[in-house]
């Protein structure tokens, strides 16, 4: 099993889900098969209960899972079917730890977040990444794991921990960090700021995880003196630096992904150049058909029955 993760930096809210989602349709395009798992790292054991203000909308599963929207993501892009165990949350976690310690699993042993906590994330990981969600026999190539939050996040360093655990683990060979950043223009200095994601790199690194890849999110397309600078200090090849601009619509960002060549990053970082083929995206017809929508405006009513 080979293992993807993707990680923010610097704020919330860059699109890591929709960053996520391009990365398994890129795969799944190179002739691999993947799957999805979620990490939320709020106490709740799952989303049904949160506002949706706060969090935004629920996603609910065919098995009745109420989950974070990105698993709907997921869904959308792969055309796959997850389970509520594809979500993983701190709530589910620790429920399950302390499950354990109220049967004796660990009499004698003084419970703690680590080895319990931090082993508890690697094993649901291992157990969910097998499973297939896509209709077929046998487990998937690639496991897209994202890390919901931000680094630096108080409530996210039991993942991070357990993360750099498990990269060590399974080895260089069969894991590769994306860290999804910010780089900024400052109206009044106009230029793309690399510090914001000098500083995250620098936060991840320290916490025992090492990019492979940088996602770059920008308002527009990065300069090439901005992608040297941000090679050079955080320690990443250019060829390894992705700018995922602003775009009209979600399905650019596969493309966007395909002509920067990630998944020639992504395959070298995994061993898998001999394995996979060149991509094969079938979502330009898509594309065509937003453009050839009808420009008048439609008033739709939809009623949605629901719990609240």
């Amino acid at each position: 099993m080979k293992y993807i993760l993707v990680t923010g930096g610097v704020v919330s809210g860059l699109g890591k889900g929709v960053t996520a989602s391009s990365i398994g349709l890129i795969l799944k395009a190179c002739g691999l098969r993947v799957t999805h798992i979620k990490i939320d790292p709020y106490l709740n054991t799952d989303a049904g209960t949160m506002s949706p203000f706060e969090h935004g909308e629920v996603y609910v599963l065919d098995d009745g899972g109420e989950v974070d929207l990105d698993l709907g993501n997921y869904e959308r892009f792969l055309d796959i079917q997850l389970t509520r165990d594809n979500n993983i949350t701190t709530g589910k976690i620790y429920q399950a730890v302390i499950d354990k310690e109220r049967r004796g699993d660990y009499l004698g042993t003084t419970v703690q977040v680590v080895p319990h906590i931090t082993d508890a994330i690697q094993e649901w990981i291992e157990r969910v990444a097998v499973i297939p969600v896509d209709g077929k026999d046998g487990p998937a190539d690639v496991c897209v794991i994202e890390l919901g939050g931000t680094i630096g996040d108080i409530e996210s360093m039991p993942f991070i921990e357990a993360l750099g655990q498990f990269s060590y683990r399974v080895g260089a060979g069969n894991f590769c960090l994306i860290h999804v950043s910010l780089v900024p223009v400052l109206n009044v200095v106009g230029e793309q700021k690399t510090k914001p994601t000098q500083h995250s790199v620098r936060g991840l690194r320290s916490l025992g995880l090492t990019p492979n890849i940088l996602a770059c999110r920008s308002a527009t397309e990065l300069d090439d003196n901005v992608k040297d600078k941000l090679s050079r200090f955080c320690h990443v090849p250019a060829e390894n630096i992705i700018n995922l601009y602003d775009v009209s619509n979600i399905w650019h960002i596969p493309l966007l992904l395909r002509d920067q060549k990630a998944h020639k990053a992504m395959l070298r970082a995994l061993n898998l150049n001999g394995v996979a083929q060149e991509p094969d995206l079938k979502i330009g017809f898509q594309l065509e058909t937003l453009k050839k929508l009808p420009k008048r405006s439609v008033l739709i009513i939809i009623g949605m029955p629901g719990n609240y």
